[in-house]
């Protein structure tokens, strides 16, 4: 991914980069389930979840990039832009608004 110098920027090349409709679900999947185990490790006040809400919500999105976009997650360019991307794209997708995948 190209460095982008503003989050304005950085937005549609991270669609750019899961253009494709299975790479979407994936990282929406780990997003989604990320966020419950996130919510049952502070529901049990249990460390471990929380650290499976992490390897779930990566796991994902990279089997999404490496079996399916065959490209570099954005994640090495730009962690914090894109750990708010996936979830930005979660909740448009939720919204309903997620612009159409190319495939």
């Amino acid at each position: 991914m190209i460095r982008s110098k503003t989050y304005r920027e950085f937005w549609p090349r991270y669609l750019d980069e899961h253009r494709r409709r299975a790479t979407r679900i994936l990282h929406v999947t780990g997003s989604g389930l990320g966020l419950v185990l996130l919510a049952g490790a502070v529901a049990a006040a249990d460390w471990r979840l929380a650290v499976a809400a992490l390897v779930c919500g990566y796991a994902f999105a990279w089997i999404g990039h490496a079996l399916v976009e065959h490209n570099r997650p954005a994640t090495f360019s730009h962690p914090w832009w894109s750990f708010i991307s996936d979830f930005r794209m979660l909740f448009t997708w939720l919204a309903g608004r997620l612009p159409a995948s190319s495939d």
